[in-house]
Formats: structure tokens, sequence, C-alpha cells
């Protein structure tokens, strides 16, 4: 056993959707430092662009709206004009809605189920070719769903949809793995806590009241999600298949008042 390349990246292709800012970021600055060529794609050119050029050469921006099937069709091509195989897919690019009850409208539940939930699966779809050619008996290409704590529990806030499309990630993650792994590609998802950004907008600006709801006493911090990104898309990760990793500091695992129901 090589204990120095287990959670390398070397020679690999990585897209990263919504991976300009917040949890997408640190996932694709994780994969370059551990050796990878990473694809960062979202909405807006010009910070796409500019976190490329920060990133350094083994990082490529393909900016896209991928809100829409077409979105991710054209996402899609693009990068396969440019590559033939792509090792890892992380769909991370997501949004949320809050609004009371009586008063949440159709376009917050439209907005947050098609970018959090359709719009993976059809990404993923569009891709399958490079992924299947990626993927081999012994070194699978991984698809990696960024869930939320929110799928497995609730918050305090009325995010209808947010919820909804987070618990639905998790188990579309299920059926994909299942399907998938015929073809030697590994589906799973990270479901992360408190990690400052600009949808978690609490950890961000408030982070150590945040940090004193949480069994770890801290939010999350970038090194804690590439690691677990990192584990998911290198050798270490292989026989995780179907499987959510939550990363969260003991919110779901290990609150004692939610063990207790208090």
């Amino acid at each position: 056993m090589d204990i120095s390349t287990l959670f390398r990246l070397d020679g690999k292709v990585a897209l990263v959707t919504g991976g300009s800012r917040g949890i997408g970021l640190m996932i694709a600055r994780g994969y370059i430092d551990s050796g990878a060529k990473v694809y960062i794609s979202s909405r807006k050119a010009e910070v796409c662009d500019a976190v490329a050029e920060e990133l350094g050469p083994n990082c490529i921006s393909l900016p896209h709206d991928i809100s829409t099937v077409a979105g991710c069709d054209a996402l899609a091509a693009d990068f396969a004009a440019r590559e033939d195989r792509l090792d890892i897919l992380v769909n991370n690019a997501g949004a949320a809605w809050a609004a009371e009850f009586g008063e949440f409208p159709e376009s917050g539940w439209d907005k947050v189920m098609d970018l959090n939930v359709k719009s993976p699966f059809f990404l993923t779809q569009a891709l399958f070719p490079q992924l299947k050619a990626a993927g081999k008996e012994g070194a699978p290409a991984k698809v990696i769903n960024i869930g939320s704590i929110d799928g497995q529990r609730l918050n305090p806030w009325e995010t209808y949809s947010y919820h909804a499309s987070k618990a639905a990630i998790l188990w579309l993650t299920k059926r994909m793995a299942a399907r998938m792994v015929k073809d030697h590609i590994n589906v799973t998802a990270i479901a992360p806590g408190a990690f400052a950004s600009d949808m978690n907008k609490a950890a961000r600006d408030h982070g150590d009241a945040v940090a004193q709801a949480i069994p770890a006493r801290r939010i999350g911090e970038a090194e804690d999600m590439a690691g677990a990104a990192i584990y998911l898309a290198s050798r270490a990760g292989d026989y995780v298949i179907g499987e959510t990793l939550t990363v969260d500091g003991g919110l779901v695992g290990a609150d004692v008042r939610t063990s207790i129901g208090a």
C-alpha cells in the first residue's frame, strides 16, 4: 500500500460546478493542490475567469448557466470539445430560497428544485460519455453530488424547496450510483453543515455564534471540505458507492439535543 499516493489526484481531470466561490471553490482548490486539472463553471463569466486565473494554469474557466437542461448540454459540449474523458464531476452549483409558507412563490420552488436536483441529473447524463471513458475496472470515475445536512434534518427557517431538494439529491445519488457503477462510475454525495459562503451567510457573518450550536464548537473550514472531497475522488474512496459523507462538526450525528428530541 502506497500511502503517499492514496489521496493524490495526479493526472485526473475534474469539473466543479459552482466552482468560483464557497464550497465549490474549496473543492476546486483542494483538487488542484492534489494534482488534478480542474475545470470550474459558474454563471458569472467574469468571476469564473478571475478565479481560474488566481488558481493557476491547472484551472480552466468554463462559465455556463446550468439552471436549464439546455445550459447543462452547453457546458457538457464545451467540456467535450476540450477533453475526451472526465475523471471527477462535482455537482455543486445550487440555490436557496426562504419565504413564509403562505407566501412561498412558485418561482422560489422551481428555481431551487431545477438547479439543485434537475441540473445535477441532466449534466451527469450529458457528460456520461466522458465519465464512461474515464472509468475503468479498479479505477472508477467519480460523480460527487453536493447535498446539505438540510436534506437530513430541519433548519429553523422556512426553506421549503431547499429542504426538499437537498433530501432529493441524496436519494438521487443512490439511484444514480446503482446504475452507473455498472460502467465503473462511482456516485456519492457530501452533506455539508455550516461553512462560510454567500449561501450560508449566517456562518459567514456570524461564525462564532453559529459555532455554539455545533458539537465541534466551530464552523467548517476549507480544509474540512477539501479533505472530504479529495477522499471521495481519490483511490482512498474507490470502495464508497451511493453513500453520503456528512461533514458538519457533529450536528446530525452527535447533537445531544437532537438525539433526545429536545
